[in-house]
């Protein structure tokens, strides 16, 4: 896959500290209810792609099952339209970065196998995005990524 695929896992150290930066980028226009879901999504087509960023689960004092959680964690930073399709491509661009993206169309279809249609037809110049997962090495993360905001 990536140099990701042979990442030191490090769940032991601060995430500031660690080699790999994970962020998603999202539009600060969109509606909360549509942010959430990007981020949602984006985040399982990430752990899907690099299934090694997901810690152990664990357990509570009494003694209930909680999921493994990202150990890379992950920043959800805010940009206008303009600067996550700028991200995307460039990321798209950069070996060893990991990047899922959502694309508009991705939410105005209820059907995926439509959604998938929908994409084959759509010329990459014409297609606009609501947010974009990227993970990678820490430098080439902060690269892409600059000083964006966090989303509040």
């Amino acid at each position: 896959m990536t140099v990701l695929a042979h990442m030191d896992h490090r769940p032991d150290l601060p995430t500031k500290e660690l080699p790999v930066k994970w962020v998603i980028v999202m539009d600060r226009d969109l509606p909360r209810g549509l942010q959430a879901n990007a981020a949602a999504c984006l985040a399982a087509s990430t752990s899907q792609a690099v299934p090694s960023i997901l810690g152990s689960g664990g357990e509570d004092a009494s003694g209930g099952a909680h999921a493994g959680l990202p150990w890379t964690g992950c920043t959800v930073l805010a940009a206008s339209s303009a600067i996550v399709r700028r991200i995307r491509d460039d990321a798209a661009r950069t070996a060893g970065v990991v990047i899922a993206d959502m694309a508009a169309i991705a939410q105005r279809t209820n059907v995926y196998d439509d959604y998938l249609a929908e994409l084959a037809r759509t010329g990459a110049e014409d297609l606009s995005y609501y947010a974009v997962s990227v993970l990678g090495p820490r430098a080439d993360v902060d690269r892409l990524t600059g000083r964006l905001p966090l989303l509040r």
